[in-house]
């Protein structure tokens, strides 16, 4: 498997703290935006689900997630606290066929080896329906590092994810920058986009 146990134990031991910063009442702008290029009782995968916060916005809109996550402990979260049917799977583990409506992936793909994120998007356009909605967030920069609490990040441009979401079978319809804090407590620059799977793709 592709994921960093170090970075998974991070996650393992800080969920309840990870939960508590990206907590909500309400979907943020971005989730919004993803929910509504959907109809209701679409099939969504979550790919890195956390404690399933936008899960559960997802399932309030009507629509049907699947939330996956690799850490085991962000599984319970979201099965405990929201009634999820959270299960613990890696990037690795895709291996559904057109079945799914949407993809969201938000702040998860930045964990695994850049040398990876082609065949994981690749994975990702077979698992969607024809004109599926595709969700991305990384972090913008450049290389590979470990942060302050020792996660393993793939830093990319603007151009480059552009790329590798062409490659992949892809057209980018929406996309957005900005800087957040997060669990580090550093200010990251990060990019957004919203795309859609070709017909051909």
């Amino acid at each position: 498997m592709t994921v960093d146990p170090r970075t998974i134990a991070v996650y393992d031991a800080r969920a309840a703290d990870y939960a508590k910063l990206t907590g909500s009442d309400q979907p943020d702008a971005d989730l919004r935006a993803f929910i509504d290029g959907l109809p209701k009782g679409a099939r969504v995968l979550d790919l890195g689900c956390g404690p399933g916060t936008s899960s559960a916005h997802m399932a309030a809109a009507g629509l049907s997630p699947d939330p996956v996550d690799a850490s085991a402990a962000m599984v319970s979260l979201a099965r405990d606290r929201f009634g999820l049917p959270a299960r613990q799977a890696s990037f690795d583990d895709l291996d559904a066929v057109a079945a799914y409506d949407a993809v969201w992936a938000n702040f998860s793909l930045l964990h695994a080896p850049r040398a990876d994120l082609p065949r994981h998007l690749a994975a990702i356009t077979g698992a969607l329906v024809p004109g599926g909605l595709f969700h991305i967030a990384m972090k913008t920069g450049s290389g590979e590092a470990r942060d302050a609490i020792d996660r393993l990040y793939t830093y990319v441009t603007v151009a480059e994810l552009h790329r590798l979401l062409a490659d992949a079978g892809f057209s980018v319809v929406a996309m957005r920058e900005g800087v957040d804090i997060g669990l580090s407590g550093s200010q990251d620059p990060f990019v957004i986009c919203r795309a859609l799977k070709d017909p051909d793709a």
